[in-house]
Formats: C-alpha cells, structure tokens, sequence
C-alpha cells in the first residue's frame, strides 16, 4: 500500500487525467445487478464493487457475476456504522466479509474498502489500515437509493452525476432497490450516464488506477 494512501478516505482517484470510477455498493438487495452488468458489459465500461459479507451468502449468484466484471472491495460484513463499533469490532466485521467474499466469489478485496454510510474517523480509517485495505469514498453520491419516494428520478440520477463530472471523479451508486418503492435508478440511469460521461471527453477505470 503507497504510504500516501494512509490515514485517508479518498474521494478521488488523485489524477488531472479525464478518468471516472463507476462503483456499486452490495448490501441490500440484488435488484439491479443483471441490468447493471448488462449495461456494463455491451458498453465495454468497467467498474468496482463493494460487498457485504451478508450480501454474498444470500445472493452468490449475484456476488459472482460482479465479480467476474471487475474488482470487489470489502463493505464490511454487516453494513454496521464503524465509528460506534471498538477496535475489535471493527476488525472483526473486516476479517469477516472477507472469508465470506474470497469464499463465494474467489476473489479477494483486499486492498479495496468502503465504509458503510460513509461513516469515519482517524481511528477507524487507522484500523482498516492495518488489516491493508485502502478505504475508498466518493467525489458524487448519485441519491438513486432515495428512489422515487425520495424525491429522485432517471434524471436527476444522471444530471447529478455529470454536473460533477471532474477528473478522477469516483462515482458512487448501488445495485438494490429502494425498499419503499421497488425502484432501481442507478441501474435506469446508468446508460445515460456513461454516453454522457463520454460525450464530455471522460473513459472509465476501476479504483486499482488510485493505486498505481
């Protein structure tokens, strides 16, 4: 891990190149999974993906095919608040999500982690660098989990995303669905997002590119 990657919760990928990473939290439901990697695949974009260790036992299938896509990171096992857990507790809800996501996906997250609700303090981010995880936060939060209860469209989705779009900008959504209205806006508005994201000049890369 490069020593200027500790101590922090990046919010982008640090580069002036036009660069985006398109990434999806798994903790709820699986909802939008298969439209999401559809969209992914025939657009040829690549993303990164966070997981819970609850998400992958109860939707391997799903866990799977993200990560036969592109890169998983660890979202802890039970999507807890860490600022309110101790030290143990966190390493526990680490160590744990990642058995259970080498298990069901073979693949290992380290060294990618989100922390859930965005939730973090120095002692926190001190901890997940210990057990050699970088944790990796955002520069847009898309809102598409609000669903449209919250107020949120296809639209909105995607206008918030480009009219933030800078250089190694990290975009954040999910690929559940609203579970107050069934909806799943990050996978609606996905296609849009990645022909607009292109037609203002911008490629996409995996958070891996933070780390060279």
């Amino acid at each position: 891990m490069p020593t200027s990657l500790l101590g922090r919760d990046l919010q982008t990928l640090g580069t002036q190149r036009k660069v985006v990473a398109l990434t999806f939290d798994a903790g709820g439901s699986d909802a939008g999974v298969a439209r999401i990697l559809a969209t992914l695949q025939r657009e040829g974009v690549p993303a990164t993906f966070f997981l819970t260790g609850d998400f992958v036992d109860v939707f391997p299938t799903s866990a799977k095919a993200m990560a036969s896509w592109g890169p998983v990171g660890n979202h802890t096992q039970n999507h807890p608040d860490l600022t309110t857990l101790g030290d143990s507790g966190v390493r526990t809800e680490l160590r744990s999500a990642a058995t259970r996501i080498r298990a069901v996906t073979g693949q290992d997250p380290q060294p990618l982690f989100r922390f859930p609700f965005g939730a973090v303090d120095q002692r926190t981010i001190a901890l997940v660098n210990d057990e050699c995880y970088v944790p990796f936060r955002w520069s847009v939060d898309t809102l598409g989990w609000k669903g449209t209860s919250g107020g949120q469209s296809v639209q909105s989705v995607t206008s918030r995303v480009l009219a933030n779009a800078q250089p190694g900008q990290i975009v954040l959504m999910h690929v559940g669905a609203n579970p107050d209205d069934g909806s799943v806006l990050d996978a609606d508005a996905l296609p849009g997002i990645i022909a607009g994201l292109q037609a203002l000049g911008y490629t996409f890369v995996t958070l891996e590119a933070a780390l060279d």
